[in-house]
């Protein structure tokens, strides 16, 4: 059962300056970048519209906004929102 879920839902290590805000932030990064994965197979495979897969990239990226302002990350020059 463990490599089933190793195989959906990888993770890596953390490699930045450790801070407990940063890690956090960096697990809600790879849910998000997992999560828009699935999405895109769904829709790629006809699962899903191309307007509910937009509409659930959108929520998906809402919440990985505020979960970077809650933690009090900065935002570095490039980002964009």
């Amino acid at each position: 059962m463990a490599n089933r879920l190793e195989f959906l839902y990888p993770r890596s290590s953390y490699r930045g300056t450790f801070t407990p805000s940063h890690l956090v932030f960096d697990a809600n990064l790879q849910e998000f970048a997992q999560s828009v994965g699935y999405i895109c197979a769904l829709e790629g495979n006809g699962k899903l519209s191309p307007e509910e897969s937009i509409a659930a990239i959108e929520g998906l990226w809402e919440r990985l906004r505020r979960s970077r302002d809650q933690l009090g990350i900065g935002r570095s020059a490039g980002d964009c929102d």
